[in-house]
């Protein structure tokens, strides 16, 4: 199992690099939107807690497959200053490259910021820019 791990973070690296060597935008359907379906914004949530990401205006395909008017989600937490958004994302954010739609977390108590933002197959940001609005949530 540590292998396949190993080996699919590799892949994903590779494939960041790539992408970061010849990133260009693909064009994002006008009135798509990404969102944080919960936690609401402003809850206080447990240690461990999950994530629903929501998406309209466009679909959801896992990362290396170039297919019109999707893309995959990542998740900044915590993201100040935010990452180039004009480039592939990196490690500074979480990739679902499998066209995941929800994830746990854990996160130590505190306050904490979560925001999506949608890639394209490349995990480069769409333009327009298809991101959600920051949130803040409490951890117990």
């Amino acid at each position: 199992m540590r292998t396949k791990l190993a080996m699919f973070t590799g892949f994903i690296a590779a494939l960041s690099l790539s992408a970061a060597l010849f990133a260009q935008q693909t064009a994002a359907p006008e009135g798509a939107q990404v969102y944080i379906v919960s936690p609401a914004n402003g809850e206080t949530v447990s240690q461990t807690f999950t994530v629903v990401f929501g998406l309209s205006g466009m679909g959801v395909a896992p990362a290396g497959v170039p297919m019109p008017n999707t893309g995959h989600h990542h998740l900044l937490i915590n993201a100040d200053p935010l990452p180039d958004l004009t480039q592939a994302l990196g490690a500074d954010v979480m990739h679902f490259g499998l066209g995941q739609t929800q994830t746990t977390l854990t996160l130590e108590p505190g306050t904490h910021t979560l925001q999506l933002v949608l890639g394209d197959h490349m995990h480069v940001p769409h333009n327009p820019l298809v991101m959600s609005e920051k949130i803040t949530v409490t951890v117990r």
